[in-house]
């Protein structure tokens, strides 16, 4: 059997993979472009992927092809009506990320309330051992106990981070496709507009895709804090961009980009170093622990599959 990895860096170069060659023949490459899909997996009964898009046009050909494996919960990358179609099974890897999510999430948020860069800025520079008095308290930055967290998908990763914003004192709000218990659940604009905090995590999907809108931007608070960690496409990137620069929203907080990387024409790209601004290269989900987890899943599914049985397929 041939298990053909597509693009091993978006794993991490630690990430030990060798695990699958016991079940068959392990061939990794580093990145895969567009072009070089259908050569890379021509003859691959086994496809793992993290990000490389996979639809008819590359698959077609590939009929040797039984089960792709994708190394993240988010599968918009795949083309599932091909898949089902041509009878290729496609398995995710749901929950894995929660805990990496969610630290790095409230780190950003915690970041930005307290300015965080600005004040280590003071010691890195020497301001604070140049000065006169014991402390520096400027710029102003404000307690989260009494204020509003809003949380878009309140899902594994959303309802962890619901958690720890009740631990910190904060009022939660979910917007959720169906309430569950124990949260304040609310429409999106509800959200949005009462907010001092709001964090997306949803998958994307036609449904979610723009769901944080340039008008839903318009109803935010101008003390807001937004920080997307879901998928780049759920907001309008410029509209957001453009609420910072105007200054409209008091920060942002981004790992998640439409194109990735971002480049120079991004609106990301004109924002990037402003100091009420925290955008990470898409790292979020990426802790040592929750890539190994995910990795061993990835295996179970493949396993699963060639016993027959169904383990976290979409298809």
């Amino acid at each position: 059997m041939k298990i053909v990895v597509l693009d091993r860096l978006t794993l991490g170069e630690d990430l030990d993979l060798s695990a699958a060659e016991q079940f068959g023949t392990l061939i990794c490459y580093d990145n895969t472009t567009p072009e070089e899909v259908e050569t890379h997996i021509a003859d691959a009964e086994v496809v793992f992927v993290n990000k490389v898009k996979l639809h008819e046009n590359n698959l077609k050909n590939a009929t040797n092809l039984k089960v792709i494996c994708e190394a993240a919960t988010g599968y918009d990358n795949i083309d599932l009506d091909y898949c089902r179609k041509a009878g290729v099974a496609v398995c995710n890897v749901p929950g894995y990320s929660v805990y990496s999510v969610s630290q790095v999430t409230v780190s950003m948020v915690l970041s930005l309330v307290n300015h965080l860069p600005e004040y280590t800025g003071y010691t890195a520079d020497g301001t604070y051992s140049n000065g006169q008095t014991a402390n520096i308290l400027t710029p102003i930055y404000h307690e989260l106990y009494g204020k509003t967290w809003g949380i878009v998908g309140y899902g594994g990763i959303g309802s962890r981070v619901g958690e720890i914003a009740k631990a910190l004192g904060c009022r939660v709000l979910a917007y959720k496709r169906k309430p569950v218990e124990g949260v304040e659940c609310v429409d999106i604009d509800t959200l949005v507009a009462e907010s001092d905090i709001i964090t997306v995590h949803i998958p994307l999907s036609d449904e979610t895709r723009n769901l944080i809108s340039k008008e839903r931007i318009a109803k935010m608070k101008k003390t807001a804090i937004v920080v997307n960690s879901a998928r780049g496409a759920v907001a309008d990137e410029e509209a957001l961009c453009q609420a910072i620069e105007e200054e409209r929203i008091a920060g942002l907080g981004t790992d998640v980009y439409s194109v990735e990387p971002f480049k120079t024409d991004s609106p990301f790209y004109r924002v990037r170093n402003r100091k009420n601004v925290c955008l990470t290269p898409h790292m979020a989900w990426g802790a040592k622990e929750a890539r190994e987890r995910c990795y061993r899943e990835m295996l179970l599914n493949m396993q699963a599959f060639f016993k027959g049985e169904k383990r976290n397929r979409v298809d």
